[in-house]
């Protein structure tokens, strides 16, 4: 069922309920002369114009966020409960005091307790029950703090009216100052209830998170994997839901894909634990203590969009050496390309250490699409052969097969799979097929560039 409708009927509900006690409790208190009556009809009556402010807090609260209001209206209803505070702790002061009044003055004013007074009573005890229980019940599924608000005043409206029960019958038992103790009960009840109102109101909008979630969150958050810590969770209650935001730290070489799904991850499992929880997740980046000097040399490269391979690490009477290769644009002039790569190798020494000895070498890399056409399949064919013949002198690669071959200005360009036992090292596998490409393109003069593709052997059943 929708809650938004469900709480705006408890709330109108609530002002007929709140309205006709109030009338009855106030007729039935000055007809009687009982002080703790009138001081019942008095807090019902507050509780109808409170009632009244939950309503339109209610429907306030219920609406969805908008530019003045980015993360929703709930707080409405945290107002309206403050000011619902406030209501009670005049009646209890008002109350108390005339009580007071009454107990120490010489003369007593008269109580006639009349049945109308008790059977008032009774009606309003079972009244406030069934608004206590539905309201209660509709608050905690709605999270609703005005709601609450308005159970807590039924519930104390029913402890009260027991109290103002009790003094009725006291005094049409002969003791006088009943009724003004009672009242007293019904004044320190007002204030316990409207102290523990209050300080639930004020937690909200003082944005206090709510008791231990943030130690349940991050306990969750620390097993997922990829995260490498926790940096902060910042949590409020907004109504129903409680909103905020968690920041993680994740590796830094880590691509951003890996990244965002890290952060998907972490947004599920809080979903599966805490339904009512919404979340942003934000990923900082975080030096790990078991980054390889690769690693941080290809996060640097990375960063700066430079493509580098052939990188060579060395230790060398205890000075370490980074060797590298950079594909920089092929149009650019040879200063040009000096520059990056002068500004390169002076972030790698920066993060790695000023004594760390960098070398680069600068490769041209091809910035456009290469016109092609495929070739003859004669010419295809030939290129197979040969390749079958020379796999079959290096004894490890078979099974030649996909070859193709284009036409493109500079030459042919030839690609081609081939397998090969799947224990074999990706070292042995990359020397066997450069050698391989090596010996074609002596055969095949016309070849420009010859790229293979190693396969692992399928396992014989």
């Amino acid at each position: 069922m929708d809650f938004a409708a469900r709480k705006r009927r408890a709330a109108l509900a609530s002002i007929l309920a709140s309205a006709a006690l109030a009338l009855a409790k106030l007729a039935a208190g000055f007809l009687s002369g009982s002080l703790a009556l009138i001081s019942e009809g008095g807090h019902s009556a507050l509780d109808t114009g409170a009632t009244i402010l939950t309503y339109f807090a209610v429907r306030e609260g219920d609406k969805p966020a908008d530019e003045e209001h980015p993360f929703g209206h709930a707080k409405f209803e945290a107002v309206a409960a403050l000011a619902e505070t406030g209501l009670l702790a005049v009646l209890a002061f008002f109350v108390a005091f005339e009580a007071v009044r009454r107990i120490l003055g010489e003369a007593q004013a008269a109580v006639d307790a009349r049945p109308v007074a008790f059977a008032v009573v009774i009606i309003a005890i079972c009244v406030d029950a069934l608004r206590w229980r539905g309201l209660a019940r509709i608050a905690s599924d709605s999270h609703s703090d005005a709601l609450a608000a308005d159970a807590l005043h039924f519930s104390s409206d029913l402890v009260s009216s027991l109290l103002v029960l009790i003094g009725l019958a006291a005094t049409r038992a002969g003791i006088p100052k009943a009724d003004a103790a009672a009242a007293i009960g019904v004044a320190l009840f007002i204030a316990v209830a409207g102290y523990r109102l209050g300080r639930r109101t004020i937690d909200t909008l003082v944005d206090t998170a709510p008791q231990g979630l943030a130690r349940r969150l991050s306990a969750l958050i620390e097993r997922t994997p990829g995260v490498a810590g926790i940096d902060y969770v910042r949590l409020r209650r907004s109504g129903a839901q409680t909103i905020g935001e968690v920041g993680v730290f994740v590796s830094r070489t880590l691509p951003l894909e890996r990244v965002a799904a890290i952060k998907t991850d972490i947004q599920q499992r809080i979903a599966l634990a805490e339904p009512k929880a919404a979340l942003t997740v934000t990923a900082n980046p975080r030096a790990l203590d078991d980054e390889t000097v690769l690693e941080r040399v290809l996060l640097i490269a990375g960063r700066r969009r430079l493509p580098v391979h052939h990188v060579t690490i060395q230790e060398i009477e205890g000075r370490r050496s980074v060797n590298l290769d950079m594909e920089i644009d092929g149009r650019m002039s040879l200063g040009q390309a000096h520059d990056v790569a002068t500004r390169l190798e002076a972030a790698i020494k920066r993060e790695i250490g000023p004594d760390l000895e960098v070398e680069t070498h600068i490769e041209p890399m091809t910035t456009e699409e290469i016109p092609g056409r495929d070739a003859e399949p004669e010419i295809v064919q030939a290129i197979a052969d040969g390749l079958a013949r020379r796999a079959a002198e290096t004894g490890r690669l078979r099974e030649i097969h996909n070859v193709r071959a284009r036409h493109t200005p500079g030459g042919l360009l030839v690609n081609f799979h081939c397998r090969i036992d799947p224990e074999v090292s990706v070292s042995e596998t990359h020397d066997d097929v450069d050698a391989l490409e090596r010996v074609v393109r002596d055969d095949f003069p016309d070849i420009a560039r010859v790229i293979g593709h190693a396969e692992p052997a399928r396992q014989s059943t």
